[in-house]
Protein backbone atom coordinates (compact mmCIF):
# COMPACT_ATOMS: atom_id res chain seq x y z
CA UNK A 1 0.00 0.00 0.00
CA UNK A 2 1.29 3.46 -0.89
CA UNK A 3 1.42 5.38 2.38
CA UNK A 4 1.34 8.67 0.46
CA UNK A 5 -2.13 7.98 -0.89
CA UNK A 6 -4.46 10.46 0.83
CA UNK A 7 -7.35 7.98 0.50
CA UNK A 8 -6.02 6.04 3.47
CA UNK A 9 -6.23 8.90 5.93
CA UNK A 10 -8.94 9.45 8.54
CA UNK A 11 -11.42 6.64 8.95
CA UNK A 12 -9.66 4.62 6.21
CA UNK A 13 -6.29 4.59 8.01
CA UNK A 14 -6.38 0.78 8.15
CA UNK A 15 -6.35 0.73 4.35
CA UNK A 16 -8.45 -1.63 2.23
CA UNK A 17 -9.86 -3.46 5.27
CA UNK A 18 -11.49 -0.26 6.50
CA UNK A 19 -12.87 0.54 3.07
CA UNK A 20 -14.28 -2.96 2.70
CA UNK A 21 -15.85 -2.83 6.14
CA UNK A 22 -17.61 0.45 5.35
CA UNK A 23 -18.72 -0.34 1.80
CA UNK A 24 -20.04 -3.74 2.89
CA UNK A 25 -22.05 -2.46 5.86
CA UNK A 26 -25.69 -1.51 5.54
CA UNK A 27 -26.46 -0.96 9.22
CA UNK A 28 -26.39 2.87 8.90
CA UNK A 29 -29.60 2.69 6.86
CA UNK A 30 -31.12 -0.77 7.28
CA UNK A 31 -31.42 -0.21 11.03
CA UNK A 32 -34.82 1.24 10.07
CA UNK A 33 -35.95 -2.34 9.47
CA UNK A 34 -35.57 -3.44 13.09
CA UNK A 35 -39.28 -3.81 13.83
CA UNK A 36 -39.78 -5.85 10.69
CA UNK A 37 -36.67 -7.93 11.45
CA UNK A 38 -38.00 -8.77 14.89
CA UNK A 39 -41.45 -9.62 13.50
CA UNK A 40 -40.01 -11.86 10.78
CA UNK A 41 -37.73 -13.62 13.26
CA UNK A 42 -40.58 -14.27 15.70
CA UNK A 43 -42.74 -15.74 12.94
CA UNK A 44 -39.82 -17.89 11.77
CA UNK A 45 -38.95 -19.30 15.19
CA UNK A 46 -42.61 -19.99 15.99
CA UNK A 47 -42.76 -22.06 12.81
CA UNK A 48 -39.50 -23.86 13.64
CA UNK A 49 -40.96 -24.82 17.01
CA UNK A 50 -44.29 -25.92 15.53
CA UNK A 51 -42.50 -28.09 12.94
CA UNK A 52 -40.19 -29.67 15.51
CA UNK A 53 -37.11 -28.22 13.83
CA UNK A 54 -36.14 -26.64 17.16
CA UNK A 55 -37.46 -27.69 20.55
CA UNK A 56 -40.49 -25.89 22.03
CA UNK A 57 -38.32 -24.68 24.91
CA UNK A 58 -35.69 -23.22 22.60
CA UNK A 59 -38.39 -21.59 20.45
CA UNK A 60 -39.94 -19.98 23.52
CA UNK A 61 -36.55 -18.80 24.80
CA UNK A 62 -35.69 -17.26 21.43
CA UNK A 63 -39.09 -15.54 21.15
CA UNK A 64 -38.71 -14.03 24.63
CA UNK A 65 -35.18 -12.95 23.79
CA UNK A 66 -36.38 -11.23 20.63
CA UNK A 67 -38.88 -9.28 22.73
CA UNK A 68 -36.01 -8.14 24.95
CA UNK A 69 -33.99 -7.05 21.91
CA UNK A 70 -36.99 -5.15 20.56
CA UNK A 71 -37.45 -3.39 23.90
CA UNK A 72 -33.77 -2.39 23.83
CA UNK A 73 -34.06 -1.01 20.29
CA UNK A 74 -37.21 0.92 21.21
CA UNK A 75 -35.51 2.48 24.22
CA UNK A 76 -31.98 3.06 22.92
CA UNK A 77 -32.04 2.75 19.14
CA UNK A 78 -29.85 0.49 17.01
CA UNK A 79 -26.09 0.80 17.37
CA UNK A 80 -24.27 1.40 14.08
CA UNK A 81 -21.57 -1.24 14.50
CA UNK A 82 -19.94 -1.76 11.09
CA UNK A 83 -18.52 -5.12 12.17
CA UNK A 84 -22.09 -6.31 12.72
CA UNK A 85 -22.74 -5.11 9.22
CA UNK A 86 -26.54 -5.22 8.97
CA UNK A 87 -29.66 -5.26 11.11
CA UNK A 88 -29.87 -9.05 10.91
CA UNK A 89 -26.40 -9.65 12.37
CA UNK A 90 -26.99 -6.87 14.90
CA UNK A 91 -30.19 -8.53 16.12
CA UNK A 92 -28.62 -11.98 16.28
CA UNK A 93 -25.68 -10.60 18.30
CA UNK A 94 -28.06 -8.81 20.69
CA UNK A 95 -30.08 -12.00 21.00
CA UNK A 96 -26.96 -14.01 21.87
CA UNK A 97 -26.09 -11.49 24.57
CA UNK A 98 -29.60 -11.89 25.99
CA UNK A 99 -30.09 -15.69 25.87
CA UNK A 100 -26.73 -17.26 25.07
CA UNK A 101 -25.82 -19.92 22.46
CA UNK A 102 -29.42 -21.01 21.85
CA UNK A 103 -29.74 -17.80 19.80
CA UNK A 104 -27.79 -19.56 17.05
CA UNK A 105 -30.77 -21.83 16.35
CA UNK A 106 -32.85 -18.90 15.06
CA UNK A 107 -31.12 -18.90 11.68
CA UNK A 108 -31.98 -22.52 10.96
CA UNK A 109 -33.62 -22.92 7.52
CA UNK A 110 -33.18 -19.22 6.79
CA UNK A 111 -30.70 -17.02 4.90
CA UNK A 112 -30.02 -13.32 5.13
CA UNK A 113 -31.23 -13.25 1.52
CA UNK A 114 -34.82 -14.25 2.30
CA UNK A 115 -34.64 -12.46 5.64
CA UNK A 116 -33.89 -9.05 4.13
CA UNK A 117 -36.38 -9.62 1.32
CA UNK A 118 -39.05 -10.29 3.95
CA UNK A 119 -38.07 -7.38 6.19
CA UNK A 120 -37.97 -4.91 3.33
CA UNK A 121 -41.29 -6.10 1.94
CA UNK A 122 -42.88 -5.69 5.37
CA UNK A 123 -41.40 -2.18 5.67
CA UNK A 124 -42.71 -1.09 2.26
CA UNK A 125 -46.13 -2.50 3.12
CA UNK A 126 -46.15 -0.42 6.30
CA UNK A 127 -45.01 2.61 4.29
CA UNK A 128 -47.92 2.18 1.89
CA UNK A 129 -50.36 2.06 4.80
CA UNK A 130 -48.89 5.31 6.14
CA UNK A 131 -49.15 7.01 2.75
CA UNK A 132 -52.74 5.86 2.25
CA UNK A 133 -53.72 7.32 5.63
CA UNK A 134 -51.96 10.61 4.84
CA UNK A 135 -53.57 10.84 1.40
CA UNK A 136 -56.96 10.26 3.00
CA UNK A 137 -56.36 13.32 5.16
CA UNK A 138 -55.27 15.35 2.14
CA UNK A 139 -58.38 14.35 0.21
CA UNK A 140 -60.56 15.30 3.16
CA UNK A 141 -58.97 18.77 3.22
CA UNK A 142 -59.58 19.17 -0.52
CA UNK A 143 -63.23 18.20 -0.10
CA UNK A 144 -63.80 20.72 2.69
CA UNK A 145 -62.33 23.59 0.68
CA UNK A 146 -64.01 22.48 -2.56
CA UNK A 147 -67.40 22.44 -0.85
CA UNK A 148 -66.73 25.89 0.58
CA UNK A 149 -65.97 27.20 -2.93
CA UNK A 150 -68.30 25.10 -5.07
CA UNK A 151 -69.68 28.28 -6.67
CA UNK A 152 -66.62 30.57 -6.39
CA UNK A 153 -65.75 31.67 -9.92
CA UNK A 154 -62.16 31.71 -11.10
CA UNK A 155 -60.49 31.73 -14.51
CA UNK A 156 -59.76 28.34 -16.01
CA UNK A 157 -56.50 28.27 -17.95
CA UNK A 158 -54.99 26.53 -20.93
CA UNK A 159 -51.42 27.45 -21.86
CA UNK A 160 -51.62 29.57 -18.68
CA UNK A 161 -53.94 31.86 -20.65
CA UNK A 162 -57.45 32.65 -19.45
CA UNK A 163 -59.71 30.17 -21.24
CA UNK A 164 -63.14 29.63 -19.66
CA UNK A 165 -64.50 30.39 -16.21
CA UNK A 166 -64.61 27.49 -13.78
CA UNK A 167 -65.22 27.28 -10.06
CA UNK A 168 -62.49 26.98 -7.46
CA UNK A 169 -64.33 23.96 -6.08
CA UNK A 170 -64.10 22.28 -9.47
CA UNK A 171 -60.40 23.11 -9.69
CA UNK A 172 -59.68 21.60 -6.27
CA UNK A 173 -61.71 18.51 -7.12
CA UNK A 174 -59.41 17.94 -10.09
CA UNK A 175 -56.63 17.35 -7.55
CA UNK A 176 -58.92 15.10 -5.53
CA UNK A 177 -59.35 12.98 -8.67
CA UNK A 178 -55.58 12.83 -9.18
CA UNK A 179 -55.01 11.76 -5.59
CA UNK A 180 -57.74 9.12 -5.93
CA UNK A 181 -55.66 7.56 -8.72
CA UNK A 182 -52.60 7.70 -6.48
CA UNK A 183 -54.53 5.93 -3.74
CA UNK A 184 -55.49 3.28 -6.28
CA UNK A 185 -51.86 2.82 -7.37
CA UNK A 186 -50.60 2.41 -3.81
CA UNK A 187 -53.46 0.04 -2.95
CA UNK A 188 -52.81 -2.05 -6.08
CA UNK A 189 -49.10 -2.20 -5.24
CA UNK A 190 -49.93 -3.41 -1.75
CA UNK A 191 -52.08 -6.24 -3.05
CA UNK A 192 -49.44 -7.28 -5.58
CA UNK A 193 -46.58 -7.31 -3.07
CA UNK A 194 -48.39 -9.17 -0.30
CA UNK A 195 -46.60 -12.50 -0.76
CA UNK A 196 -43.91 -13.76 1.58
CA UNK A 197 -40.36 -14.58 0.43
CA UNK A 198 -39.51 -16.11 3.84
CA UNK A 199 -38.47 -19.72 3.38
CA UNK A 200 -36.77 -19.13 0.03
CA UNK A 201 -33.49 -19.35 2.01
CA UNK A 202 -30.40 -18.32 0.05
CA UNK A 203 -31.95 -18.98 -3.37
CA UNK A 204 -32.99 -22.64 -3.67
CA UNK A 205 -35.27 -23.23 -0.70
CA UNK A 206 -34.32 -25.55 2.15
CA UNK A 207 -34.33 -29.24 3.02
CA UNK A 208 -35.86 -28.59 6.43
CA UNK A 209 -39.60 -29.37 6.70
CA UNK A 210 -40.65 -25.72 7.06
CA UNK A 211 -44.21 -24.42 6.79
CA UNK A 212 -44.14 -21.34 4.57
CA UNK A 213 -47.89 -20.85 4.76
CA UNK A 214 -47.62 -20.52 8.54
CA UNK A 215 -44.96 -17.81 8.45
CA UNK A 216 -46.68 -16.00 5.59
CA UNK A 217 -49.99 -15.75 7.41
CA UNK A 218 -48.32 -14.89 10.72
CA UNK A 219 -46.83 -11.83 9.00
CA UNK A 220 -50.09 -10.80 7.33
CA UNK A 221 -49.18 -12.00 3.84
CA UNK A 222 -51.70 -13.68 1.57
CA UNK A 223 -49.33 -16.59 1.09
CA UNK A 224 -45.75 -17.45 0.14
CA UNK A 225 -44.03 -16.48 -3.10
CA UNK A 226 -44.02 -19.41 -5.50
CA UNK A 227 -40.38 -19.40 -6.65
CA UNK A 228 -37.40 -19.24 -4.32
CA UNK A 229 -35.12 -17.56 -6.88
CA UNK A 230 -37.70 -14.82 -7.42
CA UNK A 231 -38.33 -14.66 -3.68
CA UNK A 232 -34.83 -13.48 -2.82
CA UNK A 233 -34.17 -11.37 -5.93
CA UNK A 234 -37.49 -9.59 -6.57
CA UNK A 235 -37.63 -5.88 -5.81
CA UNK A 236 -40.69 -5.11 -7.92
CA UNK A 237 -42.54 -4.21 -4.74
CA UNK A 238 -40.03 -1.44 -4.01
CA UNK A 239 -40.21 -0.19 -7.59
CA UNK A 240 -44.02 -0.27 -7.47
CA UNK A 241 -43.84 1.90 -4.36
CA UNK A 242 -41.42 4.34 -6.00
CA UNK A 243 -43.46 4.58 -9.20
CA UNK A 244 -46.61 5.33 -7.19
CA UNK A 245 -44.68 7.78 -4.99
CA UNK A 246 -43.29 9.55 -8.05
CA UNK A 247 -46.71 9.95 -9.65
CA UNK A 248 -48.15 11.21 -6.37
CA UNK A 249 -45.25 13.65 -5.96
CA UNK A 250 -45.89 14.98 -9.47
CA UNK A 251 -49.51 15.68 -8.56
CA UNK A 252 -48.49 17.41 -5.34
CA UNK A 253 -45.93 19.41 -7.30
CA UNK A 254 -48.56 20.65 -9.75
CA UNK A 255 -50.70 22.00 -6.93
CA UNK A 256 -47.62 23.42 -5.22
CA UNK A 257 -46.72 25.26 -8.44
CA UNK A 258 -50.23 26.68 -8.65
CA UNK A 259 -49.97 27.91 -5.08
CA UNK A 260 -46.64 29.57 -5.95
CA UNK A 261 -48.26 31.31 -8.94
CA UNK A 262 -51.48 32.18 -7.14
CA UNK A 263 -49.61 33.67 -4.18
CA UNK A 264 -47.63 36.01 -6.43
CA UNK A 265 -48.78 39.62 -6.69
CA UNK A 266 -49.73 39.46 -10.40
CA UNK A 267 -52.18 36.64 -9.62
CA UNK A 268 -53.18 37.45 -6.05
CA UNK A 269 -55.49 34.44 -5.87
CA UNK A 270 -54.34 33.09 -2.50
CA UNK A 271 -52.68 34.17 0.72
CA UNK A 272 -50.72 31.38 2.40
CA UNK A 273 -50.69 31.37 6.18
CA UNK A 274 -47.53 32.30 8.06
CA UNK A 275 -47.16 28.64 8.99
CA UNK A 276 -46.51 27.70 5.36
CA UNK A 277 -44.54 30.71 4.12
CA UNK A 278 -41.50 32.71 5.21
CA UNK A 279 -40.33 36.28 5.10
CA UNK A 280 -37.42 37.66 3.13
CA UNK A 281 -34.12 38.37 4.90
CA UNK A 282 -33.89 41.75 3.14
CA UNK A 283 -37.33 42.67 1.77
CA UNK A 284 -39.87 43.09 4.59
CA UNK A 285 -42.88 43.23 2.28
CA UNK A 286 -42.40 39.70 0.94
CA UNK A 287 -44.00 36.43 2.00
CA UNK A 288 -42.32 33.56 0.21
CA UNK A 289 -44.19 30.29 -0.50
CA UNK A 290 -41.23 28.20 0.66
CA UNK A 291 -43.20 25.10 1.66
CA UNK A 292 -44.85 24.90 -1.77
CA UNK A 293 -41.51 25.42 -3.49
CA UNK A 294 -39.92 22.64 -1.43
CA UNK A 295 -42.76 20.26 -2.30
CA UNK A 296 -42.13 21.13 -5.94
CA UNK A 297 -38.42 20.43 -5.44
CA UNK A 298 -39.01 17.19 -3.55
CA UNK A 299 -40.83 15.74 -6.56
CA UNK A 300 -37.58 15.80 -8.53
CA UNK A 301 -35.71 14.02 -5.74
CA UNK A 302 -38.42 11.35 -5.48
CA UNK A 303 -38.24 10.82 -9.22
CA UNK A 304 -34.47 10.46 -8.85
CA UNK A 305 -34.97 7.77 -6.20
CA UNK A 306 -37.16 5.81 -8.60
CA UNK A 307 -34.58 6.09 -11.35
CA UNK A 308 -31.76 5.07 -8.98
CA UNK A 309 -33.40 1.77 -8.04
CA UNK A 310 -34.42 1.02 -11.62
CA UNK A 311 -30.82 1.45 -12.73
CA UNK A 312 -29.57 -0.68 -9.82
CA UNK A 313 -31.87 -3.55 -10.79
CA UNK A 314 -31.27 -3.30 -14.53
CA UNK A 315 -29.46 -6.36 -15.81
CA UNK A 316 -28.90 -8.14 -12.48
CA UNK A 317 -28.70 -11.91 -13.01
CA UNK A 318 -30.56 -14.25 -10.68
CA UNK A 319 -30.51 -14.51 -7.79
CA UNK A 320 -29.16 -12.14 -5.13
CA UNK A 321 -26.32 -9.70 -5.83
CA UNK A 322 -24.75 -7.27 -3.37
CA UNK A 323 -25.88 -4.37 -5.58
CA UNK A 324 -29.30 -5.00 -4.07
CA UNK A 325 -28.06 -3.72 -0.73
CA UNK A 326 -28.53 -0.29 -2.32
CA UNK A 327 -32.27 -0.91 -2.77
CA UNK A 328 -33.28 0.57 0.56
CA UNK A 329 -31.80 4.13 0.68
CA UNK A 330 -33.82 5.42 -2.31
CA UNK A 331 -37.04 3.96 -0.93
CA UNK A 332 -36.41 5.36 2.54
CA UNK A 333 -35.55 8.79 1.11
CA UNK A 334 -38.56 8.87 -1.19
CA UNK A 335 -40.91 7.85 1.62
CA UNK A 336 -39.62 10.53 3.96
CA UNK A 337 -39.90 13.22 1.27
CA UNK A 338 -43.36 12.10 0.20
CA UNK A 339 -44.64 12.08 3.78
CA UNK A 340 -43.35 15.63 4.24
CA UNK A 341 -44.87 16.76 0.95
CA UNK A 342 -48.32 15.34 1.72
CA UNK A 343 -48.31 16.89 5.18
CA UNK A 344 -47.23 20.28 3.82
CA UNK A 345 -49.82 20.35 1.02
CA UNK A 346 -52.56 19.25 3.43
CA UNK A 347 -51.64 22.12 5.75
CA UNK A 348 -51.54 24.64 2.91
CA UNK A 349 -54.93 23.60 1.55
CA UNK A 350 -56.52 23.67 5.01
CA UNK A 351 -55.16 27.12 5.96
CA UNK A 352 -55.04 29.02 2.65
CA UNK A 353 -57.12 32.16 2.27
CA UNK A 354 -58.55 32.12 -1.25
CA UNK A 355 -59.13 35.63 -2.63
CA UNK A 356 -62.25 34.85 -4.56
CA UNK A 357 -63.01 38.48 -5.45
CA UNK A 358 -59.67 38.70 -7.26
CA UNK A 359 -60.29 35.37 -8.99
CA UNK A 360 -63.68 36.57 -10.21
CA UNK A 361 -62.26 39.87 -11.43
CA UNK A 362 -59.60 38.09 -13.50
CA UNK A 363 -62.19 35.69 -14.91
CA UNK A 364 -64.39 38.60 -15.94
CA UNK A 365 -61.50 40.54 -17.45
CA UNK A 366 -60.20 37.78 -19.68
CA UNK A 367 -63.15 37.40 -22.08
CA UNK A 368 -63.52 33.92 -20.62
CA UNK A 369 -67.14 33.65 -21.77
CA UNK A 370 -66.25 33.95 -25.45
CA UNK A 371 -66.88 30.23 -25.96
CA UNK A 372 -70.32 30.66 -24.37
CA UNK A 373 -71.13 33.33 -26.97
CA UNK A 374 -69.99 31.05 -29.78
CA UNK A 375 -72.04 28.15 -28.39
CA UNK A 376 -75.09 30.43 -28.07
CA UNK A 377 -74.77 31.49 -31.72
CA UNK A 378 -74.71 27.83 -32.75
CA UNK A 379 -77.51 26.76 -30.45
CA UNK A 380 -79.89 29.73 -30.70
CA UNK A 381 -79.04 31.47 -33.96
CA UNK A 382 -78.23 28.38 -36.03
CA UNK A 383 -74.74 29.47 -37.13
CA UNK A 384 -72.13 26.85 -38.06
CA UNK A 385 -69.52 26.75 -35.33
CA UNK A 386 -66.73 28.10 -37.53
CA UNK A 387 -68.84 31.14 -38.43
CA UNK A 388 -69.86 31.55 -34.79
CA UNK A 389 -66.17 31.46 -33.86
CA UNK A 390 -65.48 34.29 -36.31
CA UNK A 391 -68.41 36.40 -35.03
CA UNK A 392 -67.27 35.87 -31.46
CA UNK A 393 -63.75 36.98 -32.34
CA UNK A 394 -65.16 40.27 -33.64
CA UNK A 395 -67.16 40.71 -30.42
CA UNK A 396 -64.04 40.15 -28.31
CA UNK A 397 -62.17 42.70 -30.43
CA UNK A 398 -64.97 45.24 -29.90
CA UNK A 399 -64.92 44.67 -26.12
CA UNK A 400 -61.13 45.03 -26.10
CA UNK A 401 -61.34 48.33 -27.98
CA UNK A 402 -63.89 49.65 -25.49
CA UNK A 403 -61.98 48.24 -22.49
CA UNK A 404 -65.03 46.37 -21.14
CA UNK A 405 -66.11 42.78 -20.52
CA UNK A 406 -68.17 40.88 -23.08
CA UNK A 407 -71.33 41.05 -21.01
CA UNK A 408 -70.93 44.84 -20.84
CA UNK A 409 -71.29 45.22 -24.62
CA UNK A 410 -74.60 46.84 -25.58
CA UNK A 411 -77.09 44.97 -27.69
CA UNK A 412 -76.45 47.59 -30.36
CA UNK A 413 -72.72 46.77 -30.41
CA UNK A 414 -73.48 43.06 -30.65
CA UNK A 415 -76.10 43.42 -33.40
CA UNK A 416 -73.74 45.62 -35.36
CA UNK A 417 -71.45 42.61 -35.48
CA UNK A 418 -74.24 40.12 -36.28
CA UNK A 419 -77.94 40.99 -36.51
CA UNK A 420 -78.99 37.52 -35.42
CA UNK A 421 -77.91 38.27 -31.83
CA UNK A 422 -80.72 39.26 -29.44
CA UNK A 423 -81.18 40.05 -25.75
CA UNK A 424 -81.22 36.37 -24.78
CA UNK A 425 -77.45 36.32 -25.23
CA UNK A 426 -76.94 38.07 -21.89
CA UNK A 427 -78.12 34.88 -20.21
CA UNK A 428 -74.79 33.25 -21.11
CA UNK A 429 -72.29 36.12 -21.15
CA UNK A 430 -71.74 36.49 -17.40
CA UNK A 431 -69.19 34.26 -15.68
CA UNK A 432 -71.86 32.95 -13.30
CA UNK A 433 -74.12 31.98 -16.18
CA UNK A 434 -71.17 30.36 -17.92
CA UNK A 435 -70.21 28.08 -15.05
CA UNK A 436 -73.85 27.28 -14.27
CA UNK A 437 -74.36 26.11 -17.84
CA UNK A 438 -71.54 23.52 -17.75
CA UNK A 439 -73.78 20.74 -16.51
CA UNK A 440 -72.34 17.85 -18.52
CA UNK A 441 -70.98 15.04 -16.35
CA UNK A 442 -67.67 16.16 -14.90
CA UNK A 443 -68.38 19.80 -15.72
CA UNK A 444 -67.81 22.85 -13.54
CA UNK A 445 -71.42 23.78 -12.69
CA UNK A 446 -71.71 24.30 -8.92
CA UNK A 447 -74.37 21.59 -8.63
CA UNK A 448 -72.00 19.19 -10.40
CA UNK A 449 -69.21 20.07 -8.00
CA UNK A 450 -71.41 19.45 -4.98
CA UNK A 451 -72.54 16.12 -6.45
CA UNK A 452 -68.91 15.12 -7.04
CA UNK A 453 -68.08 15.97 -3.43
CA UNK A 454 -70.98 13.86 -2.16
CA UNK A 455 -69.91 10.94 -4.33
CA UNK A 456 -66.31 11.21 -3.14
CA UNK A 457 -67.39 11.17 0.50
CA UNK A 458 -69.64 8.17 -0.06
CA UNK A 459 -66.81 6.30 -1.76
CA UNK A 460 -64.41 6.96 1.13
CA UNK A 461 -66.86 5.78 3.80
Amino acid sequence: MDGSNAMWGGRFAEGPAAVMREINASIPFDKRLWKQDIAGSKAHVAMLGAQGIVSPDDAATIAAGLDRVAAHYAAHGVTEDLVLEDIHMQTEARLAEAIGPVAGRLHTARSRNDQVATDFRLWVRDAIDQVLAALGGFQAALLVRAEEHAASVMPGFTHLQSAQPVTLGHHLMAYHAMIARDVSRFADARVRMNRSPLGSAALAGTGFPIDREMTAHALGFDGPMTNSLDGVSDRDFALDYLVAATQCALHLSRLAEEFVLWASQPFGFVALSDQWSTGSSIMPQKRNPDAAELVRGHSGRIMGCMTALMVTMKGLPLAYSKDMQDDKPPVFEAHDLLALSIAAMTGMVESATFRTERMRAVAEAGFATATDLADWLVREAGLPFREAHHVTGRAVKRAEDLGIALDALSIGDLQAIDARIDDRVYGVLSVDASVASRTSFGGTAPDNVRAAIRAARETSE
